[in-house]
């Protein structure tokens, strides 16, 4: 069970100190990162998803920014379908967005926020709780909605209505290994932040 407690994170606390600009300074400088990873990419010849580096940045953005990972997100999706071509295969435009990996845009919004919220929220004493975080942020609020709008792109752009192992064939099952890294290095990175960078005041604790 979580329970609240009252906890800063000192690298989030320094950030806001220096104001809003410098904020929005660090939240442009992830989503610029997630735009470099999302460069290094690999094409499976039977699906329209690369495997790509995003998700790394994805997950740490919310563990280093806090909601500001967020933002970043919102920053880079944004300025992606405004015309800066760092989505993937340099990229941009409104039609990467309505594409066939248009979803998982999104779900790098949601994954970031969620992670960021509950990262400044509660305490997570161990690398258990923060993996466990980071599973759901990938495999629920990344994949939820890439998959869902990749089998809206093929029913409404090729016609074909996919059955729910095909989906998985053609949005999900041949990242798991590579996303399963990422989750274990971004969670490993939070961890020694985390251990190093969060004080507690008061005698409320968290379960985790």
């Amino acid at each position: 069970m979580l329970e609240r407690v009252r906890s800063k994170n000192l690298l989030l606390d320094k950030s806001y100190e220096l104001g809003i600009i410098a904020r929005i300074v660090l939240a442009f400088g992830m989503a610029s990162l997630t735009g470099v990873l999302a460069q290094i990419k690999l094409y499976i010849p039977w699906t329209p998803v690369p495997i790509t580096g995003q998700t790394f940045t994805v997950l740490l953005s919310g563990i280093m920014l806090g909601k500001w990972g967020g933002i970043s997100q919102i920053i880079y999706v944004a300025l992606g379908i405004a015309g800066i071509p760092w989505f993937s295969g340099l990229k941009g435009g409104y039609q990467a967005f309505i594409g066939p990996t248009g979803g998982y845009l999104i779900g790098f919004i949601l994954a970031s926020i969620f992670i960021g919220y509950l990262l400044e929220r509660y305490r997570l004493k161990n690398l258990v709780s923060i993996v466990s975080l980071m599973i759901f942020a990938d495999f629920v609020l990344i994949y939820g909605p890439g998959l869902l709008q990749l089998w809206f792109w093929y029913h409404l752009v090729k016609g074909i209505n996919l059955g729910f192992y095909e989906l998985l064939l053609l949005g999900a099952i041949p990242f798991i290994l590579g996303d399963l890294i990422k989750i274990f290095v971004s969670a490993g990175i939070g961890y020694m932040l985390y251990l190093r960078l969060w004080r507690v005041s008061g005698s409320e604790t968290s379960d985790l």
